[in-house]
């Protein structure tokens, strides 16, 4: 098949459909890796014969590896090309994922899953690139909400599949499951992809190393904190001033570069630099909030895995429905009174959980996971549409990697601030709330609830009373965190541009 041009006419692009579903299931095989594990942890420690500190490397390995090779892969695309990249990509995360499965110790295990990442890294940025290359401007609403199912409903549903695959088969199936998946993607990738044009580009090394520098050390930071109580720890330390060190020399050494690793004259797209932002927040309240659920359900409410995944089924059913809804949407309506809509969906659905409480049954989880799967999804596809409307195409290889970078960035910052919120409050309230045991408190409880328990039985209920309830007001506290960090988002919806709707953004070089 002769090369494509990123500028071609849409018209001569053939198998539409088929291309469509092929990205789409390279891209949720991808995105489920990045939460489908979690569950399986504990099943894989007796396994591999890992430590509970040690066995977090199955994680932290993948999203390291990953966050330093997503800003490659627009580079690799223009250089070896894009329809080869992203077979060799979806090829090279099939078999990581068979060698996964077949890990017979933690370092096999930590070593595959680093390969893994390395060739997951470009799978999202690549397919969002080539959505956007063979769909015309008036149909990038659609193809945007096609993707953007992928990318928000693989988390959600991620940890379930992950539990019920671990519960029913074994931890082994968590990353078997990729085979199929991936084997079906890789057929209609290398049938029915078309070549683009590659252009010859240098590689900016020192500008590469100096990002990947910056991204790897912050990464390790947000994973490691926890473990080794943030900044209390050498290591927590060290890595902060590595990830700032390689950030400011990155930023001055693309300022003053010929050709850059990564061109400057992209972030004069007001539009691009707003939806870095606006991702970046979309990335925190969609994994953040993921991230708190399940423990929460388990922990509080005493759910199992499969009913916590039940629970939480609204919120993707939520998703698809405003995503297909804003896919249409998109073009008849302006885009920033739909983000704007989205964002107050979802600062009423943080309200909404706001007010859970350890007694209440499963119909606030319900309501406030469906309104917020509304909100996100109506989010999502605008702010991706408008993000790249009026990017030069030839920027939109390192803008999509840049847009994926920043959005798990997003996601791991925010994940690591509700932990540590999350934490710090349930020691505060639990001592505020056992220091408010008064003696009558405590004789008023023996006259009631706990009368006729012994004495131990009685001590042991009222501490778990105490600790239910000093987790739940620490939930709370960090939905109403989310809420105002949502809440300040929406101005910025008034710094977004409407694009032109006859515009053609393809045509749109820099020389």
């Amino acid at each position: 098949m002769s090369a494509t041009p990123a500028h071609a006419a849409h018209g001569e692009i053939k198998h539409h459909g088929l291309i469509t579903l092929s990205l789409m299931l390279a891209t949720i095989m991808q995105v489920l890796d990045t939460t489908i594990a979690n569950v399986a942890l504990p099943s894989m420690r007796a396994d591999l014969g890992a430590s509970s500190d040690t066995i977090n490397w199955v994680l932290t390995s993948y999203i390291v590896a990953a966050a330093i090779v997503t800003p490659l892969s627009g580079w690799l695309s223009e250089r070896f090309g894009r329809k080869e990249v992203f077979v060799a990509s979806v090829a090279g995360f099939v078999l990581t994922s068979m060698l996964c499965g077949i890990a017979w110790s933690l370092e096999t295990m930590v070593l595959f899953r680093m390969a893994q990442g390395v060739f997951g890294a470009a799978i999202v940025p690549l397919s969002q690139t080539f959505l956007l290359d063979i769909n015309p401007r008036e149909k990038h609403g659609q193809a945007m909400a096609l993707w953007g199912a992928g990318i928000m409903v693989g988390p959600i549903i991620g940890p379930t599949l992950g539990g019920y695959l671990t519960e029913t088969l074994n931890w082994r199936w968590v990353f078997y499951i990729n085979v199929p998946l991936g084997a079906i993607a890789l057929a209609g990738c290398m049938a029915y992809l078309p070549n683009m044009a590659r252009r010859i580009r240098r590689f900016d090394f020192a500008g590469f190393a100096f990002l990947a520098l910056g991204v790897g050390a912050l990464q390790l930071m947000l994973d490691r904190g926890a473990e080794v109580d943030w900044f209390e720890s050498t290591e927590v330390w060290i890595e902060t001033a590595v990830a700032l060190t390689g950030f400011w020399c990155f930023v001055i050494w693309i300022m003053g570069k010929e050709h850059p690793f990564l061109d400057p004259r992209m972030f004069a797209d007001r539009n691009f630099v707003t939806g870095l932002v606006f991702i970046f927040i979309v990335g925190i309240i969609l994994l953040a909030s993921l991230a708190l659920l399940p423990p929460m359900l388990s922990t509080i409410f005493g759910y199992p895995v499969i009913t916590t995944g039940m629970v939480m089924a609204p919120r993707g059913v939520g998703t698809m429905v405003s995503m297909i809804l804003a896919g249409k949407l998109v073009r008849v309506v302006d885009p920033r009174k739909l983000v704007a809509a989205g964002l107050l969906l979802t600062v009423l659905s943080l309200d909404i959980m706001t007010r859970f409480t350890p007694q209440m049954d499963a119909t606030l989880i319900v309501v406030s996971g469906l309104v917020q799967g509304l909100g996100l999804g109506l989010v999502f596809v605008p702010l991706s549409t408008v993000a790249f409307a009026t990017i030069p195409a030839q920027f939109r290889g390192d803008a999509t990697a840049l847009f994926s970078l920043v959005r798990n960035i997003g996601s791991s910052i925010g994940i690591s601030l509700v932990t540590v919120l999350l934490t710090h409050n349930t020691s505060i309230n639990h001592s505020e709330l056992a220091s408010a045991l008064t003696t009558e408190n405590l004789n008023a409880l023996g006259s009631g609830g706990l009368a006729g328990y012994a004495p131990g039985t009685a001590a042991y209920l009222l501490e778990r009373m105490v600790t239910v309830q000093a987790l739940m007001i620490s939930y709370v506290d960090d939905f109403k965190a989310m809420m105002w960090v949502t809440l300040a988002a929406l101005p910025l919806t008034f710094v977004l541009r409407r694009p032109d709707p006859h515009a053609a953004a393809e045509a749109a070089v820099i020389e």
